[in-house]
């Protein structure tokens, strides 16, 4: 079939030349994304220009088909014309090799093709849903500079929330002291204790050393916003908060800790690689530059790069909501492998059962049962289905990016859930080209060769390639543990093969690959625990922690995107018993003490002068109060008394 479609010209052109209809607004625009892709090696012309000079060639095949003319005057047509024209483009060679040696594939090819050219209206129109009007190969030098800038942000906000709790967490004189725990495992597991936890406070554990963690992750966010050495930025700085979760414990088994070290790490790849920020010269705007200042100078943005973080969002958002509806957790709606919309109960909980609620979760509760209903419908939509639209053209994948930051924002403003939300939406951001940016809604103009002054040269830096090519490791390397990952949303009792379990071991120390999904099992109840001092042991005083709820008259409050660590492991600890959190033990030892390192971490002390004699915990049920209650009260909770969580320890037993 191709050897039938071919013939020669007596009058070679001295470039490839490719030939198409200048009448059809179809190929008007798809000869621009060629004419990107073939980056100058191939020339373009129309056959109203062009067909006097072959006359080889009847007008009539003109108006059926593309050509395409190689300069040693053989011609080709049709799709099999497309496929030798992108073969002059290293990624695509392999089209054209597909066509001459692939059974069936030049086939399928050009009935492809000819339903497309009889049907060249609609497929314009199918073309600008789905594009808009300008079908080229995307750039993402807006989304790589914005989504970095957002990153540096978020790591200086992780850096600085810990800064100021991290002597009370995890000091000498903390609840859980890393200089205690590090020599305890390296007693356990000898020398592998170093390959188990990978933290530079193996070298020193003191809060000095804690705090230059710290502080280091501050001046390093603050280089990555300004694009200051931003790969060796994003480096340092995985390492940097890599150290102090680890040395953190407890207090950093948190899935947005893990997401900020997997998009860390992950940007490495994407960061351009350079000093200073050449390549924010470069501004958006209705005017077009008439320099070729953009292109001199803009390092290219990795392909492969932008793909382990467009896939570390489709990962993440797809996980969070596959595993709502494998849990078992009938509220989600899924019962008895079908789906009602009766049992969409999960925000009747929600509101009041979550960690941190903010205020606006209590009007949120307040809202009529069907659009509690409609809302969990509408976000297992968005988690689910929307994550698969990040690899559609681009009005899909904008609105994909859209619906998921709105997702983000609804949940920022009726949870405190730190980062987290920030995080995602940065990673959004991704998804927005460049065409979306700089032209608004104008759309940009295909045609326009100034247009192609803002996209950059194809030449590459050695170390972009290198870039490249690492991330590219990285996606064969880290793709059969992410498979497994969504796997496992889907099949939640499944195990990994033998050696991939041991290889997910072995990388999970690092945090670099990562499973998702948060509130897999809505949580249907609310306990909260209550710490109380008496220097008698007969009046007993509340200590008052800073977020969580304690006073039923106090309001929900707004912490994020600061985390609380220890208001947020009170929440956990709720759920569990005083023995599986050996953390909470070290906090009454600590009151017992007046240590000021960790009382600096709650919100009233009742004991500021002297350490009370005894300490003890109760427990209570707290639920949001109704309209009613609240406008008679004034109280935002309603709590019930239930038992006594931990019973009274004293001074005296810690001298024993």
């Amino acid at each position: 079939m191709a050897n039938e479609s071919r013939l020669r010209v007596s009058n070679p052109p001295p470039k490839p030349l490719m030939i198409w209809d200048g009448d059809c607004h179809f190929c008007k625009r798809w000869i621009e994304r060629w004419r990107e892709i073939t980056a100058g090696n191939v020339d373009y012309a129309t056959y109203q220009e062009a067909a006097a000079r072959f006359p080889e060639i009847p007008v009539e095949q003109f108006k059926r088909a593309v050509a395409f003319i190689e300069p040693d005057g053989e011609a080709f047509f049709a799709a099999e014309a497309v496929y030798r024209s992108l073969r002059y483009r290293s990624s695509r060679k392999w089209l054209a090799w597909s066509y001459d040696h692939v059974p069936g594939f030049a086939a399928i090819s050009e009935t492809a093709y000819k339903f497309i050219a009889h049907n060249r209206s609609p497929g314009s129109t199918v073309t600008r849903l789905l594009w808009g009007n300008d079908v080229r190969p995307p750039t993402y030098f807006w989304a790589r500079r914005w989504f970095l800038r957002m990153l540096g942000l978020i790591y200086l906000i992780a850096f600085v929330s810990l800064w100021v709790q991290v002597d009370g967490l995890v000091g000498s004189n903390g609840m859980s002291p890393v200089s205690q725990f590090l020599p305890a495992v390296r007693q356990q597991v000898g020398s592998d204790a170093y390959f188990l936890l990978p933290t530079l406070c193996w070298f020193d554990s003191s809060n000095t050393f804690l705090h230059f963690l710290c502080g280091g992750g501050v001046v390093l966010s603050l280089l990555l916003i300004f694009g200051v050495v931003p790969a060796v930025s994003l480096a340092l700085l995985f390492i940097f908060y890599l150290s102090l979760t680890i040395g953190g414990q407890v207090f950093f088994n948190f899935q947005w800790d893990v997401l900020l070290l997997e998009a860390g790490f992950l940007s490495i790849f994407l960061a351009p690689w350079r000093l200073w920020p050449r390549d924010l010269l470069w501004r958006p705007g209705p005017a077009i530059p008439t320099t070729a200042t953009t292109s001199a100078t803009a390092s290219p943005v990795s392909r492969a790069g932008l793909f382990l973080l467009k896939f570390l969002l489709f990962k993440l958002m797809l996980m969070s909501g596959v595993v709502k509806l494998t849990s078992g957790d009938d509220s989600w709606g899924w019962v008895n492998h079908s789906f009602h919309w009766s049992a969409l109960t999960a925000l009747d909980y929600h509101y009041w059962s979550q960690p941190l609620p903010t205020i606006f979760s209590w009007w949120a509760d307040k809202t009529p049962e069907w659009f509690k209903h409609f809302s969990v419908a509408f976000c297992l939509v968005v988690e689910i289905i929307a994550p698969f639209f990040i690899w559609a053209p681009r009005r899909p994948r904008l609105v994909a990016a859209g619906l998921m930051i709105f997702l983000q924002i609804v949940i920022a403003l009726t949870g405190n859930y730190c980062f987290f939300n920030l995080l995602t939406i940065a990673l959004c951001f991704l998804l927005i080209d460049d065409a979306a940016i700089g032209r608004g809604m104008e759309g940009r103009a295909p045609a326009n060769p100034a247009s192609q002054e803002l996209r950059p040269s194809n030449a590459k830096s050695i170390s972009t390639r290198w870039a490249t090519y690492a991330a590219i490791a990285v996606i064969v390397v880290t793709f059969p543990i992410n498979a497994w990952l969504i796997f496992s949303a889907f099949k939640p009792q499944s195990r990994p093969p033998g050696r991939l379990a041991n290889f997910y071991e072995q990388l999970e120390a690092f945090r670099i690959v990562n499973g998702y999904g948060l509130f897999r099992v809505m949580t249907k109840d609310r306990g909260e625990i209550v710490i109380e001092g008496s220097a008698d042991g007969i009046n007993w005083a509340p200590y008052e922690f800073k977020w969580k709820p304690a006073d039923v008259k106090r309001a929900p409050g707004w912490c994020a995107p600061h985390q609380p660590r220890l208001d947020w492991q009170m929440w956990f600890a709720a759920l569990e018993t005083p023995e599986q959190n050996p953390w909470l033990i070290g906090l009454i030892v600590r009151l017992l003490e007046g240590s000021r390192d960790v009382t600096a971490l709650l919100a009233h002390n009742p004991f500021p002068d002297k350490p009370p004699n005894y300490i003890r915990a109760m427990f209570y049920r707290y639920r949001f109060t109704n309209s009613e209650e609240h406008r008679q009260t004034g109280a935002w909770w309603k709590r019930q008394e239930l038992r006594e969580y931990l019973p009274t320890i004293s001074r005296d037993q810690l001298r024993q």
